[in-house]
């Protein structure tokens, strides 16, 4: 004889389209909410160590580094002078050269003005007009 007796008794379940929307909208947000709450905390706590020298190389270079001077420097000697001055001199004699005997010159009025005059009165601001207004 079985203990208690086995009559089946209906269940009263209704099925809303509405409800089962919702409730399904619910389930798959808690669900992605569960998975981005899990990859932040393995980032926090995994990765961190290992990730740590990578940060701290970009926080240096992020960083400008401090330049101190030197308290011990020589002036610099005159033939260095001279020979930085040799060196700018030669620079601006090639693009004073170089503006000259470009094509795309000839067709510049204001190339040629200066051009013209400093063939015929070289000045330090006819050079410098020179090298403005050519290419």
């Amino acid at each position: 004889m079985p203990y208690r007796p086995n009559p089946r008794r209906p269940l009263p379940v209704q099925l809303s389209a509405l409800h089962l929307t919702g409730s399904i909208a619910l389930g798959m947000w808690l669900g992605f909410l569960a998975i981005a709450l899990t990859c932040w905390l393995l980032s926090r706590f995994v990765f961190n160590e290992q990730l740590a020298p990578v940060a701290q190389a970009v926080q240096q270079m992020a960083t400008p580094p401090v330049v101190q001077p030197a308290p011990d420097i020589a002036p610099q000697s005159p033939l260095f002078d001279q020979y930085e001055e040799n060196l700018r001199k030669n620079e601006q004699q090639n693009r004073l050269d170089q503006a000259r005997d470009s094509r795309r010159n000839l067709s510049n009025p204001k190339c040629q003005f200066w051009l013209q005059q400093d063939q015929t009165a070289p000045s330090e601001k006819s050079r410098a007009n020179v090298l403005q207004f050519c290419d």
